[in-house]
């Protein structure tokens, strides 16, 4: 295995411009390039040949999907981020709603997210969700974006630790046999987590979540200078983290910070901004993921235990345009650093931004190909991204599904060994040439 490269050396009207440049990637053309640690960091070469392939719409009547999972009899189970859980045939046929799933927030990028299988699915039934609870007497509905950022930031942070916009949620239920309604519904930890979840080879759960900026003295895209100096637990509890726990909630006896009683007990590895993709690596067993920059620095991180991924002072990417009052450009992140020592680097980075989302390693056997392949999906770069790894590097990128021009959430691989998207409101197959 190779050891991590260590890094060496906040308005309602911005915000809904920010969120425009997640379509917009355009906008970042004159973004400067960062210094790459390593060569083959950012921008790797096309392959030398070209994927052929076809796609299939197996439906698109879906309603902001955003998770796919394989059920036993062949169909679809799906997320929506309203707060829904479908099931799709291979024919594209869409069920009703799924009866049983607790009440969700919609507001900014909180919602419902993942929704993965429990490896004994088909003993236990058990499936994993992760989405944003309203507090207690709050009915579920969609706010607007200005209720998550704006009405928080213009509070002090004493004012901020007292407020109950919502609750990030990690939680389980049994998908009744005729796949109609949940049952025995359990909330496993509310950690300010709920991106995605995947389990580990020992049967372990990782699950990741984006940065608690409420939580501290930061802010959506960092602050210029310094945040943390004096207090590095800080960071380590309200930075966009990855925590492990076991499938009931529990917390495993050998997490890496057990022995610092000021970390929370459940984290993992911390430093990240907004996790939105993790895959286990199928040939060392380790999760990477897909984190989302501010402006550019999307990047893909190999997560270790007890590790800091450097967020909010370490960056390839700027703060927004868009959220400078004074007109300012490429604003730095934090230290305005690119890396920094015990700072890991990530493997790979994009400027400008893509807006990476789900991930999947393909080790079917349809594409012969792109066995050993990473795929991510881009949403901003409206594009499935295929990176070809010589162990963890990654030595050639190929963007896929540009003929799709659509935002691609969500990327797995099937039991049939397809690729399967959520493209837009669509479910899409990806097949070999014919």
């Amino acid at each position: 295995m190779q050891r991590p490269i260590v890094r060496n050396t906040q308005l309602a009207a911005s915000l809904l411009v920010v969120s425009s440049l997640a379509t917009a990637p355009s906008t970042l053309a004159d973004q400067p390039q960062p210094k790459p640690a390593f060569a083959g960091q950012t921008q790797a070469p096309a392959p030398k040949q070209k994927s052929k392939y076809r796609t299939e719409t197996i439906t698109d009547q879906l309603a902001g999907p955003w998770a796919i999972a394989f059920l036993p009899d062949g169909k679809f189970l799906i997320s929506e981020s309203r707060g829904r859980l479908r099931t799709v045939t291979p024919d594209g046929k869409v069920s009703e709603p799924i009866a049983g799933v607790p009440p969700v927030k919609v507001v900014a990028a909180q919602s419902f997210h993942d929704v993965v299988t429990d490896p004994k699915f088909s003993e236990n039934r058990y499936i994993y969700f992760t989405y944003f609870a309203p507090p207690k007497g709050e009915a579920p509905k969609q706010w607007p974006i200005e209720h998550f950022y704006n009405d928080v930031w213009n509070k002090s942070l004493a004012e901020r630790r007292t407020l109950n916009i919502g609750e990030e949620t990690v939680a389980r239920a049994k998908l009744s046999k005729d796949e109609t309604k949940l049952e025995d519904f359990d909330i496993l930890i509310q950690a300010h987590v709920q991106r995605r979840i995947a389990f580990a080879p020992d049967g372990t759960m990782f699950v990741t979540g984006a940065d608690a900026f409420r939580f501290y003295d930061s802010d959506l895209d960092s602050i210029e200078g310094r945040v943390f100096t004096d207090n590095p637990d800080v960071r380590r509890n309200f930075t966009g983290r990855v925590i492990r726990i076991n499938s009931d909630g529990t917390i495993p006896k050998d997490n890496p910070w057990l022995g610092r009683a000021t970390v929370a007990r459940e984290t993992y590895a911390h430093g990240f901004k907004d996790p939105e993709g993790a895959a286990i690596n199928p040939a060392t067993g380790e999760l990477w993921v897909t984190d989302h920059g501010p402006q550019g620095g999307d990047e893909i991180d190999i997560v270790r235990a007890g590790h800091d991924y450097g967020w909010p002072e370490v960056s390839y990417g700027v703060q927004y345009d868009a959220r400078q009052p004074d007109g300012r450009k490429n604003v730095p992140v934090g230290s305005g650093k690119t890396s920094e020592p015990g700072v890991d680097e990530p493997i790979y980075y994009w400027v400008p931004s893509i807006a990476p989302s789900g991930m999947a390693f393909y080790t079917g056997n349809l594409f012969p190909d792109w066995k050993g392949n990473l795929f991510v999906g881009a949403m901003a770069g409206k594009r499935l991204v295929r990176l070809v790894l010589n162990g963890e590097r990654v030595v050639a990128e190929e963007p896929l599904l540009v003929e799709l021009d659509s935002r691609i959430r969500e990327v797995r691989q099937g039991p049939d060994g397809a690729l399967y998207v959520l493209a837009g409101d669509s479910l899409v197959k990806v097949l070999p040439a014919k």
